[in-house]
């Protein structure tokens, strides 16, 4: 057996993106890592997703701040192992305002963006029309970004441990932590797990990553976060020409990511495919793991895709999925050590914007294991800044 997988320097607990990106920056940094996986790569809250790297639903704050970082570290990571190999689309955001008061509101939204960093062009009806041909003509105006990207999360998350084990990660899918190893400080140095030929995993640095699962597994070394999942649905339509050229949804859409309601909220986005299909999204609702399937949710979501773009009233449906986002109640990410746990980090509770934010996150957590200063301030992210916790 060898030194990383008998006594690595971290453990990483979940094999999503997050997790991956969490393992990439340690192993850059010169740590040795072994990821722990329940499940099979990239199965949970990855594989339930778009693929977003998202700047233009991001108000200004903590998690623009993060993002601005996660957009560049992205490029470079596509830069590494190849854009096509990872599908990294740099295809641009267009959001779209269906009012004339929302056109208002989001120019005001715009004006802030751009004072924080992000390139956003305001956009006439005419131009909204010319950026997409096919899109109604009922639109009071937009926003266009061109620094919106993205990618296929399963084959980027699969491309991503394919490198990781080249630099000598050890991965173990299959393999659930039922526990940690403390000392009488009650510091972290190791894992249990289901594993017959690793039931016992030291390491001097273990990271939450488990996504909706996160606040199970931080309450299980004593340090728990309020990581709750929000089921979400998505419509995958038959393949199509390029009718739909970036990611376009309406001006609502910001206001219910930053929504805290538990009740179900649906605004409408849609984008195309490398393959030809056209994504529908996105809703959310709190309802705990209930993987029932709503036929009114689907109705809702595929009747707000057809008033923004009516062809797709004549388009088949191939599909439907959901998937659960890890949503915390401020609406931020949990990221860095947990002081009631030395030695545990947190990276988890990303909600929808796990796979934009992964490549900042996983930096950001290599710079804390190793110590370095950090590329950005990561105190409105840290881990016991709730005052109460709800598993």
């Amino acid at each position: 057996m060898n030194r990383s997988r008998r006594s690595p320097d971290v453990v990483v607990v979940g094999a999503g993106m997050v997790g991956a990106a969490c393992a990439y920056h340690c192993a850059l940094a010169g740590l040795s890592v072994t990821v722990v996986e329940r499940g099979a790569i990239g199965a949970g809250t990855t594989a339930a997703c778009e693929g977003n790297i998202l700047l233009s639903d991001k108000v200004p704050g903590p998690e623009l701040d993060l993002a601005l970082l996660s957009a560049r570290l992205w490029g470079e990571l596509a830069a590494e192992i190849g854009a096509d190999r990872l599908e990294y689309q740099t295809k641009g955001g267009l959001v779209v305002a269906t009012s004339d008061s929302a056109a208002e509101g989001l120019r005001a939204l715009t004006a802030a963006q751009r004072a924080a960093g992000i390139d956003a062009v305001d956009t006439e009806s005419a131009e909204v029309a010319a950026l997409e041909p096919n899109i109604t003509p009922e639109t009071a105006g937009g926003a266009y970004y061109p620094q919106d990207s993205q990618v296929q999360p399963m084959l980027a998350t699969a491309r991503l441990f394919q490198h990781l084990r080249a630099r000598g990660v050890t991965v173990l899918p299959g393999t659930e932590v039922t526990g940690f190893l403390r000392d009488a400080r009650g510091a972290v140095h190791g894992v249990r797990t289901t594993a017959r030929d690793a039931p016992v995993i030291h390491a001097r640095h273990v990271v939450n990553a488990a996504g909706t699962w996160s606040g199970h597994l931080g309450a299980l070394a004593g340090a728990p976060v309020p990581v709750l999942p929000r089921r979400g649905f998505i419509l995958v339509t038959e393949p199509l020409p390029r009718v739909v050229r970036h990611k376009v949804y309406t001006a609502d859409y910001v206001a219910n990511v930053a929504s805290g309601d538990a009740g179900l909220e649906t605004s409408v986005v849609v984008e195309g495919t490398r393959a030809g299909t056209v994504l529908i999204g996105a809703s959310r609702e709190r309802v705990g793991f209930d993987r029932t399937v709503s036929l009114p949710v689907v109705r809702g979501l595929a009747a707000q895709a057809v008033a923004v773009f009516p062809f797709l009233a004549e388009v088949r449906l191939l599909r439907t999925y959901l998937g659960f986002r890890p949503y915390c109640p401020d609406h931020l990410p949990v990221i860095g050590a947990d002081p009631r746990a030395p030695g545990l980090l947190h990276a988890t509770g990303h909600e929808g914007a796990g796979i934009g934010l992964a490549p900042a996150t996983g930096r950001l957590i290599a710079q804390a294991v190793t110590g370095a200063a950090p590329d950005l301030d990561i105190t409105p992210f840290r881990p016991d800044r709730f005052e109460e916790a709800t598993v």
